[in-house]
């Protein structure tokens, strides 16, 4: 199946600290490659993955689970620590909650994780029906493109398939259970206004981790999809002094 333009994978062969960065569902590379690419001009080794199912049509995704998802984050973090002294990973919404399970699979593996607006749960009232209306329904309408910034696209589905939707669920509940086994420094962005992910997710998330060295920052002019928003280069400037200052370098 042909991908969308812009959601092509990306990565930069550079120097012995790597990172990777995970979009979010639904979504596609688009949404990281301009993050990506300002830490590639630190000179650091970068990947930016097409998830399975993402970037081609909406349909696609109903044929894949969170494990599939997975599995292409774990394959490329592999690639990035079978080279690389540092290995940091960071996560826009669900990339954050796979971020947030391969934290808590690797351990020292990972000297750092960035989440932006990261979700491990959902307060939409029907999130309960999920299960059930997904067995009779496809898709529900779209959660693409919340951006405050204009003319900006993160190439994604203009609808929500509804059994990725539910093996999603799946992955948050995965991720809810292990996580005091994060432990490495966090780098947390939540921006203000999100029509996506509640602030929940992130308060959540701090008060569970067991890391000694978290940081959350507020976004004040972004929505949801903050890495292509007006604080873009928050993100940009303070993840990459995160990395600086955990290696050194």
């Amino acid at each position: 199946m042909p991908l969308m333009p812009g959601a092509e994978p990306w990565f930069h062969d550079g120097n012995s600290t790597g990172v990777l960065l995970i979009h979010g569902f639904t979504g596609s590379p688009a949404s990281m490659t301009p993050w990506a690419k300002a830490m590639a001009q630190h000179g650091w080794t970068i990947r930016v993955p097409r998830l399975p199912g993402h970037g081609s049509r909406w349909q696609d995704m109903n044929l894949t689970t969170w494990e599939d998802w997975y599995s292409e984050v774990e394959r490329n973090f592999q690639i990035l620590k079978a080279s690389c002294d540092h290995v940091f990973v960071c996560g826009l919404s669900m990339g954050g909650s796979l971020t947030l399970r391969l934290a808590e699979q690797h351990g020292s593996e990972i000297s750092g994780i960035v989440l932006v607006n990261a979700a491990v749960h959902s307060e939409r009232p029907d999130r309960h029906l999920l299960p059930a209306i997904s067995r009779v329904l496809k898709s529900f309408p779209g959660i693409s493109n919340d951006i405050k910034k204009p003319g900006q696209d993160e190439v994604a589905y203009e609808k929500i398939p509804l059994k990725a939707a539910h093996s999603l669920s799946k992955l948050w509940k995965i991720v809810k259970s292990d996580i005091a086994r994060v432990d490495q420094p966090i780098l947390l962005f939540r921006s203000e206004d999100d029509h996506v992910v509640e602030a929940s997710n992130a308060e959540w998330i701090l008060a569970h981790v067991s890391s000694t060295s978290t940081r959350e920052v507020i976004l004040h002019d972004s929505y949801h999809v903050a890495t292509l928003d007006n604080d873009a280069d928050i993100i940009e400037s303070m993840s990459a002094d995160f990395i600086i200052e955990i290696t050194g370098k």
